[in-house]
């Protein structure tokens, strides 16, 4: 018997998950303002029906902010008996610290990279890997921001101040010179950031799996086909751009056990890969 979900709001994103469950053998269904949403929906394949799903197991709500409050409480009245339930100021106080303040602070370092420009044209094109990856978010269509800020501006503002203090100490800590606090900040900050849930073993039982590639198409591709083919799960997969010319590392997080079968498959690719543990021993 196949799991069930409903979307609440069949736009980009609300389509892109109901696309993403389908793919995975969920039944879909879909509610809307506009009824030609979901016919669309049902059309591009990513819903099997429309209406609410007395049966569903998760409803995503996916409408613009201003009318979040109404269709959850839709939802929830289309729910068939038990829910879960948070604190409005616990829940706007965790968004507000791990989405809204990230797309601030990634908007807010393009934009002072952007300014820098200006005045030394190499700061972008010298942008590496890690500054595209922290700032990936900022990508992101802007629209929707002014409405969740003003929502959520008193979560924000206070998650806002927690990172200047943060950022402030960190600064004292390097205008002092002082490597071994730093260092046993970013050893720690690393062992979180690992340690977040994934769906994963545990960070002990994984292995980082270091592929220095040529920036063309098909690389990704020709890696993850490989993994396949050995039946290997990839965990996760960062890429590294090199600053300047055609060249980046891809990274890839598997068991420590399979990593051993990858590096070999790649080194037969002609792959010169590399490997180090997530937690040191």
């Amino acid at each position: 018997m196949s799991r069930r979900a409903t979307i609440a709001g069949v736009g980009l994103i609300g389509g892109s998950v109901g696309m993403a469950l389908r793919e995975q053998g969920w039944h879909v269904s879909g509610v809307d303002a506009d009824p030609a949403q979901c016919a669309r929906g049902i059309e591009l394949g990513a819903l099997d029906a429309t209406g609410w799903d007395a049966a569903a197991e998760v409803t995503f709500v996916a409408v613009p902010v201003g009318r979040v409050a109404a269709v959850a409480a839709e939802a929830l009245a289309a729910a068939p008996a038990g829910f879960v339930t948070l604190a409005p100021e616990r829940h706007d106080a965790l968004v507000a610290l791990v989405s809204h303040v990230p797309h601030l602070t990634a908007a807010s370092l393009v934009g002072l990279a952007d300014r820098r420009s200006e005045e030394h044209s190499a700061v972008l094109r010298l942008a590496a890997g890690g500054f595209r990856d922290m700032t990936r978010i900022a990508a992101g269509h802007p629209g929707i921001w002014p409405d969740i800020c003003a929502e959520n501006r008193d979560a924000i503002t206070g998650a806002l101040d927690d990172l200047i203090a943060a950022l402030g100490d960190v600064r004292r800590v390097v205008a002092e010179g002082d490597g071994a606090t730093l260092l046993a900040r970013l050893e720690a900050a690393r062992a979180a950031r690992v340690s977040l849930p994934t769906g994963a073993p545990p960070p002990s039982e994984l292995l980082e799996v270091r592929v220095p590639v040529l920036d063309r198409k098909g690389e990704i591709a020709a890696v993850a086909a490989l993994a396949t083919e050995l039946d290997v799960n990839i965990y996760d997969l960062e890429i590294a751009h090199s600053a300047e010319g055609d060249r980046g590392v891809m990274l890839l997080f598997v068991e420590a056990g399979l990593a051993d079968r990858l590096v070999a498959g790649l080194e037969g690719l002609g792959y010169r890969p590399s490997t180090s543990p997530l937690v040191p021993g």
